[in-house]
């Protein structure tokens, strides 16, 4: 009688630790969806900001391709020596950004 009842403990006591372990386990799985799910949120809320970087530069990008192809206009008007190399300094600088 006593052996049973020692059997019993000990597979009860084996029970309680594998169902623990297993609401454990279901806990840091509901977690880890949780971060996730975080992660995800704070990804879509920087798409926004993403996007105004974006405009920002395509407009700098704009400006700046305008004033290259001015500057090369220039430089394909230019008659004198002392005018075509003004115009030459002026198509080298805004190369210069763009290549920045």
């Amino acid at each position: 009688m006593l052996i049973t009842i020692i059997i019993v403990a000990v597979i009860l006591a084996f029970a309680w630790i594998i169902y623990n372990g297993l609401v454990r386990a279901k806990m840091r799985v509901s977690e880890a969806f949780s971060q996730i799910d975080v992660q995800l949120k704070r990804r879509t809320d920087l798409i926004p900001n993403l996007v105004e970087t974006v405009k920002g530069y395509a407009k700098h990008e704009k400006e700046l391709f305008e004033k290259v192809t001015a500057e090369r206009a220039n430089l394909m008007s230019a008659n004198g020596a002392n005018e075509k190399a003004k115009a030459n300094d002026g198509l080298s600088s805004a190369l210069k950004s763009l290549l920045l």
